[in-house]
Protein backbone atom coordinates (compact mmCIF):
# COMPACT_ATOMS: atom_id res chain seq x y z
CA UNK A 1 0.00 0.00 0.00
CA UNK A 2 1.64 3.17 -1.00
CA UNK A 3 2.02 6.25 1.63
CA UNK A 4 0.25 9.43 1.83
CA UNK A 5 2.38 12.45 0.66
CA UNK A 6 1.75 13.50 4.49
CA UNK A 7 3.27 10.21 5.96
CA UNK A 8 6.19 10.09 3.36
CA UNK A 9 7.08 13.27 4.69
CA UNK A 10 7.18 12.40 7.90
CA UNK A 11 9.21 9.11 7.27
CA UNK A 12 11.34 10.88 5.21
CA UNK A 13 11.90 14.07 7.61
CA UNK A 14 12.54 11.72 10.27
CA UNK A 15 15.41 10.11 8.30
CA UNK A 16 17.11 13.50 7.49
CA UNK A 17 16.24 15.01 11.08
CA UNK A 18 18.29 12.20 12.83
CA UNK A 19 20.86 11.91 10.33
CA UNK A 20 21.52 15.48 11.01
CA UNK A 21 21.88 14.69 14.90
CA UNK A 22 18.41 16.22 15.79
CA UNK A 23 17.55 15.45 19.78
CA UNK A 24 18.62 14.20 22.79
CA UNK A 25 17.74 12.31 25.98
CA UNK A 26 19.17 14.77 27.85
CA UNK A 27 16.63 17.27 29.24
CA UNK A 28 19.33 19.66 29.52
CA UNK A 29 19.61 19.56 25.46
CA UNK A 30 16.02 21.55 24.66
CA UNK A 31 16.22 23.44 27.84
CA UNK A 32 19.50 25.28 26.90
CA UNK A 33 17.85 25.72 23.05
CA UNK A 34 18.28 28.03 21.30
CA UNK A 35 20.94 29.85 22.67
CA UNK A 36 23.36 26.79 22.57
CA UNK A 37 23.52 23.26 21.27
CA UNK A 38 24.74 20.73 23.78
CA UNK A 39 25.29 17.85 21.03
CA UNK A 40 27.93 20.22 19.17
CA UNK A 41 25.70 18.82 16.08
CA UNK A 42 24.44 22.02 14.68
CA UNK A 43 25.83 24.62 16.37
CA UNK A 44 25.90 27.27 13.42
CA UNK A 45 21.84 26.78 12.78
CA UNK A 46 21.26 27.36 16.72
CA UNK A 47 23.86 30.30 16.48
CA UNK A 48 21.10 31.93 13.78
CA UNK A 49 18.03 31.19 15.24
CA UNK A 50 19.41 32.50 18.92
CA UNK A 51 19.57 35.78 17.29
CA UNK A 52 16.16 35.88 15.76
CA UNK A 53 14.73 34.50 18.71
CA UNK A 54 16.66 37.83 20.74
CA UNK A 55 15.57 39.94 17.92
CA UNK A 56 11.67 38.70 17.63
CA UNK A 57 11.45 38.83 21.74
CA UNK A 58 12.60 42.18 22.20
CA UNK A 59 11.19 43.92 18.58
CA UNK A 60 8.29 42.53 18.28
CA UNK A 61 6.78 39.82 20.43
CA UNK A 62 4.36 42.03 23.03
CA UNK A 63 4.99 43.04 26.75
CA UNK A 64 1.74 41.96 27.80
CA UNK A 65 1.23 38.42 28.15
CA UNK A 66 -0.29 37.15 24.55
CA UNK A 67 -2.04 34.02 22.93
CA UNK A 68 0.62 32.41 20.47
CA UNK A 69 0.30 30.20 18.15
CA UNK A 70 3.52 28.38 17.43
CA UNK A 71 3.32 27.00 14.19
CA UNK A 72 6.14 24.72 12.95
CA UNK A 73 6.99 24.36 16.73
CA UNK A 74 8.94 21.23 16.39
CA UNK A 75 10.97 20.23 19.67
CA UNK A 76 8.76 23.20 21.25
CA UNK A 77 11.95 25.32 22.44
CA UNK A 78 10.04 28.42 21.28
CA UNK A 79 6.63 27.80 22.94
CA UNK A 80 8.92 26.66 26.13
CA UNK A 81 11.22 30.48 25.83
CA UNK A 82 7.56 31.74 25.64
CA UNK A 83 5.52 29.99 28.66
CA UNK A 84 8.78 31.15 30.52
CA UNK A 85 8.44 34.93 29.56
CA UNK A 86 4.31 34.59 31.11
CA UNK A 87 2.72 34.32 27.05
CA UNK A 88 0.16 31.75 26.30
CA UNK A 89 2.07 29.40 23.51
CA UNK A 90 -0.38 26.71 22.04
CA UNK A 91 2.26 24.50 19.89
CA UNK A 92 1.33 22.73 16.93
CA UNK A 93 3.23 21.23 14.24
CA UNK A 94 2.89 17.28 12.26
CA UNK A 95 5.58 16.05 14.06
CA UNK A 96 4.88 14.28 17.38
CA UNK A 97 8.60 12.08 17.54
CA UNK A 98 9.61 12.29 21.21
CA UNK A 99 13.66 13.11 20.07
CA UNK A 100 12.91 16.50 17.59
CA UNK A 101 9.02 16.54 17.58
CA UNK A 102 6.02 17.44 20.03
CA UNK A 103 6.95 14.47 22.14
CA UNK A 104 9.74 16.64 23.43
CA UNK A 105 7.51 19.36 25.81
CA UNK A 106 8.19 16.30 28.09
CA UNK A 107 11.98 17.69 28.69
CA UNK A 108 10.51 21.15 29.92
CA UNK A 109 9.48 22.58 33.65
CA UNK A 110 6.35 24.16 32.35
CA UNK A 111 3.32 22.68 30.22
CA UNK A 112 1.80 24.37 27.31
CA UNK A 113 -0.71 22.67 24.62
CA UNK A 114 0.54 20.45 21.79
CA UNK A 115 -1.41 20.29 18.81
CA UNK A 116 -0.58 17.41 16.12
CA UNK A 117 -1.86 19.06 12.87
CA UNK A 118 -1.16 20.70 10.03
CA UNK A 119 -0.72 24.30 8.66
CA UNK A 120 -3.74 24.60 6.48
CA UNK A 121 -6.77 22.67 8.62
CA UNK A 122 -5.90 24.00 12.18
CA UNK A 123 -8.57 22.41 15.11
CA UNK A 124 -8.57 25.32 17.05
CA UNK A 125 -11.23 28.47 17.31
CA UNK A 126 -11.61 31.59 15.40
CA UNK A 127 -10.32 34.64 16.32
CA UNK A 128 -8.29 33.63 19.65
CA UNK A 129 -4.93 34.13 19.12
CA UNK A 130 -2.85 37.23 19.04
CA UNK A 131 0.12 36.10 17.14
CA UNK A 132 0.78 33.49 14.82
CA UNK A 133 4.52 32.49 14.30
CA UNK A 134 6.00 30.25 12.21
CA UNK A 135 8.84 29.44 13.55
CA UNK A 136 11.42 28.18 10.75
CA UNK A 137 8.41 26.49 8.97
CA UNK A 138 6.05 27.79 6.90
CA UNK A 139 8.58 27.32 3.97
CA UNK A 140 7.03 23.69 3.93
CA UNK A 141 3.72 24.59 3.20
CA UNK A 142 2.65 24.03 -0.51
CA UNK A 143 0.32 27.03 -0.42
CA UNK A 144 1.07 29.97 1.22
CA UNK A 145 -2.53 31.77 0.18
CA UNK A 146 -4.22 29.05 2.32
CA UNK A 147 -1.43 28.36 4.96
CA UNK A 148 -1.76 31.93 6.04
CA UNK A 149 -5.69 32.44 5.83
CA UNK A 150 -5.81 29.75 7.84
CA UNK A 151 -3.77 31.57 10.37
CA UNK A 152 -5.84 35.11 9.40
CA UNK A 153 -8.96 32.84 10.56
CA UNK A 154 -7.66 32.26 13.88
CA UNK A 155 -6.22 35.70 14.72
CA UNK A 156 -8.19 38.42 16.94
CA UNK A 157 -9.01 41.59 14.81
CA UNK A 158 -5.36 43.34 15.64
CA UNK A 159 -3.38 40.05 15.28
CA UNK A 160 -0.54 39.70 13.08
CA UNK A 161 1.12 36.96 11.58
CA UNK A 162 5.22 36.16 12.45
CA UNK A 163 7.76 34.15 9.87
CA UNK A 164 11.30 33.15 11.34
CA UNK A 165 14.18 31.74 9.96
CA UNK A 166 12.46 31.18 6.33
CA UNK A 167 14.54 32.03 3.19
CA UNK A 168 13.82 34.53 1.57
CA UNK A 169 15.57 35.70 -2.48
CA UNK A 170 15.24 38.32 -4.52
CA UNK A 171 14.52 36.79 -7.87
CA UNK A 172 11.98 33.33 -8.13
CA UNK A 173 14.89 31.64 -9.99
CA UNK A 174 17.23 31.94 -7.31
CA UNK A 175 14.94 30.39 -4.65
CA UNK A 176 14.30 27.25 -7.56
CA UNK A 177 17.65 26.94 -7.40
CA UNK A 178 18.54 26.31 -3.95
CA UNK A 179 15.54 23.92 -3.80
CA UNK A 180 16.84 22.06 -6.59
CA UNK A 181 20.19 21.63 -4.98
CA UNK A 182 18.92 21.17 -1.58
CA UNK A 183 16.94 17.98 -3.13
CA UNK A 184 20.19 16.85 -4.74
CA UNK A 185 21.62 16.80 -1.73
CA UNK A 186 19.39 15.19 -0.09
CA UNK A 187 19.64 12.36 -2.92
CA UNK A 188 23.24 12.50 -2.27
CA UNK A 189 23.23 11.73 1.30
CA UNK A 190 20.07 10.47 2.20
CA UNK A 191 18.80 8.31 -1.40
CA UNK A 192 15.33 10.43 -1.79
CA UNK A 193 14.58 13.92 -2.52
CA UNK A 194 12.17 15.10 0.40
CA UNK A 195 9.51 16.46 -1.63
CA UNK A 196 6.51 14.36 -0.98
CA UNK A 197 4.45 17.67 0.08
CA UNK A 198 5.51 19.83 -2.24
CA UNK A 199 6.94 22.44 -0.40
CA UNK A 200 7.33 25.62 -1.82
CA UNK A 201 11.04 26.06 0.24
CA UNK A 202 11.34 30.13 -0.54
CA UNK A 203 9.84 33.21 -0.68
CA UNK A 204 10.59 36.17 -2.93
CA UNK A 205 10.09 39.41 -3.44
CA UNK A 206 7.48 39.13 -6.06
CA UNK A 207 5.69 36.42 -3.60
CA UNK A 208 5.55 38.80 -0.91
CA UNK A 209 3.77 41.63 -3.12
CA UNK A 210 1.36 38.65 -4.51
CA UNK A 211 0.42 38.02 -0.72
CA UNK A 212 -0.31 41.66 -0.03
CA UNK A 213 -2.66 41.62 -2.46
CA UNK A 214 -4.60 38.28 -2.40
CA UNK A 215 -4.71 38.43 1.28
CA UNK A 216 -5.30 42.44 1.92
CA UNK A 217 -1.86 42.01 3.72
CA UNK A 218 0.73 44.40 4.64
CA UNK A 219 4.48 43.07 5.43
CA UNK A 220 6.70 44.78 7.92
CA UNK A 221 10.71 43.33 6.77
CA UNK A 222 12.68 43.30 9.77
CA UNK A 223 16.88 42.86 9.43
CA UNK A 224 18.24 40.97 12.20
CA UNK A 225 22.16 41.52 12.61
CA UNK A 226 24.16 38.06 12.11
CA UNK A 227 27.48 39.10 11.81
CA UNK A 228 29.77 39.90 9.23
CA UNK A 229 30.35 36.42 8.26
CA UNK A 230 26.47 36.27 7.46
CA UNK A 231 26.34 39.73 6.18
CA UNK A 232 29.70 39.21 3.90
CA UNK A 233 27.54 36.47 2.42
CA UNK A 234 26.43 37.75 -0.98
CA UNK A 235 29.72 39.07 -1.89
CA UNK A 236 31.44 36.07 -1.04
CA UNK A 237 28.49 34.53 -3.34
CA UNK A 238 29.06 37.00 -6.30
CA UNK A 239 32.88 36.56 -6.05
CA UNK A 240 32.27 32.82 -6.57
CA UNK A 241 30.16 33.11 -9.29
CA UNK A 242 26.95 31.50 -7.45
CA UNK A 243 23.48 32.14 -6.89
CA UNK A 244 22.81 34.98 -4.04
CA UNK A 245 22.45 33.28 -0.83
CA UNK A 246 19.03 33.38 0.84
CA UNK A 247 18.19 36.63 3.30
CA UNK A 248 16.79 35.51 6.48
CA UNK A 249 14.05 38.38 7.02
CA UNK A 250 11.81 38.43 9.85
CA UNK A 251 8.45 39.00 8.00
CA UNK A 252 5.64 40.77 10.19
CA UNK A 253 2.12 40.69 8.46
CA UNK A 254 -0.98 42.43 9.16
CA UNK A 255 -4.16 41.74 7.66
CA UNK A 256 -6.41 44.40 6.71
Amino acid sequence: MLASPRQQFLGDYAKIRAAEGRGSEDSNYYRALPFSDLTGRNTAQWRIRARTFEYFTHQILPLLPSRVLDLGAGNCWLSYRLAEMGHLPVAVDIFADRRDGLGAARHYPVNFPVIESGFDNLPLPSGQFDLAVYNSSIHYSSDYVRTLSEARRCLRPGGRVVILDSPVYKRREHGEAMRAERQAAFERQHGFRSEALGSIDFFDLQMLQDLERDLSLSWEIHSPWYGWRWHLRPLRAKLKRQRPPSRFWILVGTFQ
